[in-house]
């Protein structure tokens, strides 16, 4: 008789390695699909950055026109302002492209900035004219006559 129940007892004792493996297979499984919603996320919020930052430029360029005592009355040198810098430090901190920044040749009335966003091929696009904007025209090319609304 206590044969018998060392002998039950020692059979239900532990996982087979069957159960093990079921289970860390449904472990990693979950952990891919968290994984994956996480990057989503996190891109997402860095485009959000990117985005705010490049809005911000809105306020600056006006600031800027209005203000700055060497080119009062003209964005002339707005695109290598601290303000522009700060802008393309938060970029490359968010890990979005090279900020570019363009004022139209010879008449400094207008500037445009664009960025690449993160884990898409959409740019996003700020100018003079208040225009802000998601596009999925390359930066440059947008930028290339200094405003991105031509």
């Amino acid at each position: 008789m206590k044969s018998q129940k060392r002998l039950a007892l020692s059979s239900s004792k532990g996982f087979t390695i069957i159960e093990l493996i079921v289970v860390i297979a449904i472990i990693a499984a979950l952990a891919a699909i968290v994984l994956v919603n996480v990057t989503q996320y996190i891109n997402k919020s860095r485009n959000a950055s990117i985005k705010a930052n490049l809005a911000g430029l809105l306020t600056d360029g006006t600031v800027y026109f209005e203000s700055d005592p060497v080119y009062k009355g003209s964005y002339q040198g707005f695109c290598d302002s601290s303000n522009v810098a700060s802008a393309q430090t938060a970029v490359a901190n968010a890990g979005g492209t090279d900020l570019v920044c363009k004022i139209n040749n010879g008449l400094n009335t207008k500037w445009c900035a664009c960025a690449q966003e993160i884990a898409t091929t959409a740019t996003f696009c700020v100018d003079s004219t208040g225009y802000k904007q998601e596009t999925n025209t390359a930066c440059a090319s947008r930028c290339f006559s200094g405003s991105c609304t031509s």
